[in-house]
């Protein structure tokens, strides 16, 4: 990717070293340091460290807040953006689901966190379109990578810390001080104090919390029919009301408004009040069919499915999941303990296998799992989804996990279309019963 730089001694900016010519400067980042001999090979025009180019992109003219966690990341992400919007505000956000700007979207999903050019480029943009603030995802690859070198962050915020990502940290200690090594600067951080994983340095630090003393505390809460509770801050105490589900949306709702009264300045009354304007992310938690019951979400982690399963615990529950090939195989196991102690009935199926045999992914799941009595495999995805379908009853509910709002399956290097939502639809209509 080239990036055209008005205004400057050369044209082009670019990470990639077969790109370099004479109008192009080479951007050396942590990832392409190797290729620098064949950046001036092709002629580049100059060589850049990432930290002084980050100028040229106008990072320092617009606030950055960076969340980062192993689950809720986009959710929290996505109800900073919304919150922010909705009390007038201009802002963009880059993240799970694409490159937002003032309610528009402008790129669709990419990384969680892209490169740290294609991160430059599009705070570019949104300083170009009046944004006052960006709102990011920071994902653990992306911090061992350096890929938020020469960010000046407004506020970091972290969500929770459980098991994730092993297949490249290697070990879960190496993922938490991964995590936590986001958080050892003086810049103004927002911490979940009712994560006991969470290691940071005090100064400037902000918290938010259910269990213990925070800076920002959840005092009183409900999950009938919707959501609704009550934040004290010092002496302010202020109610909230949420269309969001389940006990882990309040800690998400509780980053979200918490990090819009820092960075805003607002009164907190005035954030509280445009909180129930946000539904909610696509495929988090998302009821796809309301008779029968049907609800997708993005759960993949053992923690993320837990949470997800314990927001409908009064419901009797058939799941269907699988666990992603080419990743932390040491979670599946325990997936399937989860599903099989929080469900009526449990379908294993096939989720993005990639270069693995789906049925060595559903091998290592069912190892978690002492009785078999109510699980069913079946690792054609759309076949698995079909049988819990058929098989509900009453006031049963069918979740699906692990891919969300995903569009595709990805099976070797393919990404076939494939959308869990898409495919409940069209089976209910051929399911009578």
């Amino acid at each position: 990717m080239k990036i055209e730089l008005p205004n400057e001694e050369f044209r082009f900016v670019t990470e990639d070293s077969k790109l370099c010519d004479a109008q192009t400067a080479f951007v050396l980042t942590p990832q392409n340091e190797k290729y620098l001999q064949n950046a001036k090979d092709n002629g580049a025009h100059s060589v850049i460290d990432i930290k002084s180019v980050s100028k040229l992109f106008g990072v320092d003219r617009i606030k950055i807040v960076g969340i980062t966690g192993t689950n809720g990341k986009t959710t929290t992400a996505s109800a900073i953006y919304s919150f922010l919007l909705d009390l007038g505000y201009k802002a963009a956000m880059q993240g799970t689901r694409g490159f937002f700007m003032n309610d528009e979207m402008v790129e669709g999903k990419t990384l969680t966190t892209p490169s740290v050019l294609n991160t430059y480029k599009h705070i570019y943009q949104a300083v170009e379109a009046g944004c006052e603030f960006f709102i990011m995802e920071v994902s653990s690859h992306a911090i061992a990578q350096k890929r938020v070198e020469g960010l000046n962050f407004e506020l970091k915020i972290l969500t929770n810390i459980t098991q994730d990502h092993l297949d490249y940290h290697k070990t879960i200690g190496e993922y938490i001080a991964t995590k936590n090594s986001f958080f050892q600067d003086e810049s103004k951080k927002l911490i979940n104090k009712d994560e006991p994983r969470a290691s940071f340095n005090f100064k400037n630090t902000f918290t938010y919390g259910i269990e213990n003393p925070a800076t920002y505390r959840l005092i009183a809460y409900s999950l009938n029919n919707a959501t609704s509770g009550i934040i004290q801050h010092f002496k302010d105490v202020v109610p909230f009301t949420a269309a969001l589900h389940g006990f882990f949306n309040l800690y998400n709702l509780m980053a979200a408004i918490s990090a819009v009264h820092l960075i805003t300045g607002k009164k907190l009354e005035e954030v509280a009040e445009v909180v129930d304007n946000f539904a909610g992310v696509s495929g988090r938690m998302e009821q796809v069919s309301e008779t029968p019951n049907v609800i997708v979400d993005f759960a993949h982690t053992p923690d993320g499915m837990q949470q997800a399963l314990n927001a409908l615990k009064e419901k009797e529950l058939l799941i269907v999941f699988g666990a992603g090939g080419d990743r932390d195989k040491s979670k599946r196991a325990l997936m399937g303990r989860v599903a099989a102690s929080l469900a009526k009935r449990v379908y294993i199926t096939s989720d993005n296998p990639r270069h693995e045999d789906p049925e060595m992914i559903i091998a290592d799941i069912l190892s978690g799992i002492e009785d078999k009595t109510n699980v069913q495999v079946e690792p054609n995805r759309r076949e698995a989804i079909k049988m819990a379908l058929i098989d509900q009853k009453d006031d049963e509910v069918v979740v699906i996990l692990g891919k969300g709002d995903e569009a595709y399956q990805i099976i070797y290097d393919e990404e076939l279309p494939f959308d869990d939502r898409e495919v409940v639809r069209e089976l209910l209509k051929n399911i009578t019963k």
